[in-house]
């Protein structure tokens, strides 16, 4: 018997993209005979992205979806017809076991396609908000799974977030002194993780380098992660404030860090609950409020702080994290509580779950 056909849909954006590679990569770990497609379209990172992790791509037409059951989704009737007879080809073509959606323009089509041939349906959303494809494709299937608890969706079991294995398999402790090696920091002292993510966030960028001379004198180190298309001015001093515009192994970041500043994407919450790495979390102040949703379990568990972007400036830092900074025990329990709310496996677990579904269409007792 041939191994398991996985269409894969998850387009667009890397929070679409990365579990949905990170999901494949643990499905073929699990069962090596796998044959794993994924379905993508010219708009966003797709055509980077995926055939970059050695996947093939087949392309649709994109068909981008209001977040809500509205008139505007009735507007769409002739691409999104013309996309789903596209994913119903590919379907065919690789005589298709099951269709594994992340949500995205291209997700919406492919259930669509899968429902009409009969094919099983695995979705994984991995934000708090689900978007509409998830919603639609949670009342044609049971195999629902999602990255936190509580998420409204039809059949819905938490199981985390697909994580890259190098994260997932991260020993921060183990790993330390060749992180900050690598950054030039000190092996001993407090290392204050500052990221907006791969295109940077002002206002964290602003906050956090207007506050760097009292985070000197309180004898806190900085690892400046501002993004490529911005830079911070900060003079040179002791301890290390080190500003990179990039960095590509955000391991060796984690590891060197005991505490982070960041937005709270889904992706990054994930991945830093799963470390154990303390955060406060600065939710973007758009998009409905869904990052700080993204945020609320590990806030909820006493592993991070929440903080509006609004309210984010130097005197927050001075006042309000410079003191848990200088705190090596109340970072120590944060970090453990961070952990207990974060999920390591999630890969595994849905990898699972599709051989299961798989199993079920061809009749095979597991």
């Amino acid at each position: 018997m041939t191994g398991p056909r996985v269409v894969v849909a998850g387009g667009h954006s890397a929070g679409h993209i990365e579990p949905m590679l990170n999901f494949a990569e643990a499905l073929r770990r699990l069962e090596p005979t796998a044959v794993v497609t994924a379905l993508g379209t010219v708009r966003g990172l797709d055509t980077t992205l995926i055939p970059a992790r050695g996947y093939p791509l087949e392309l649709i037409p994109p068909v981008p979806l209001p977040r809500r059951l509205n008139r505007a989704l009735l507007e769409t009737p002739g691409r999104l017809r013309d996309a789903v007879l596209a994913a119903e080809a590919v379907l065919d073509r690789v005589r298709a076991d099951v269709v594994v959606g992340f949500g995205g323009y291209v997700a919406a089509p492919a259930y669509l396609a899968a429902h009409r041939r009969g094919v099983p349906i695995v979705v994984h959303e991995a934000n708090a908000r689900p978007g509409v494809a998830n919603r639609l494709a949670a009342r044609l299937t049971t195999y629902v799974y999602t990255a936190r608890p509580g998420v409204r969706l039809a059949h819905a079991t938490p199981v985390g977030i697909p994580l890259r294995p190098e994260i997932a398999a991260l020993d921060r402790t183990a790993l330390r002194a060749a992180a900050r090696q690598r950054f030039g920091l000190r092996p001993e002292g407090p290392v204050l993780l500052v990221t907006g993510g791969s295109q940077g966030a002002v206002t964290i960028n602003v906050a956090v380098s207007g506050a760097a001379a009292a985070l000197r004198a309180a004898g806190v180190q900085v690892l400046h992660i501002t993004g490529a298309r911005h830079a911070v001015e900060v003079p040179d001093g002791d301890p290390p404030y080190v500003v990179l515009p990039y960095v590509d192994e955000m391991r060796y970041a984690y590891a060197a860090a005991d505490f982070a500043i960041c937005r709270s994407g889904a992706m990054t919450c994930a991945e830093l609950a799963a470390v154990g790495l303390p955060a406060a979390f600065v939710p973007l102040p758009d998009r409905g409020g869904e990052q700080g949703l993204n945020a609320e379990p590990v806030v909820a568990a006493g592993g991070a702080l929440l903080v509006d972007d609004g309210n984010l400036d130097p005197s927050w830092i001075e006042n309000l994290l410079i003191p848990i900074l200088t705190d090596p025990a109340r970072i120590a329990a944060m970090s453990v509580k961070a952990s207990a709310a974060g999920a390591r496996d999630a890969d595994i677990v849905l990898a699972r779950q599709v051989l299961t579904a798989v199993a079920e269409r061809r009749g095979i007792t597991t």
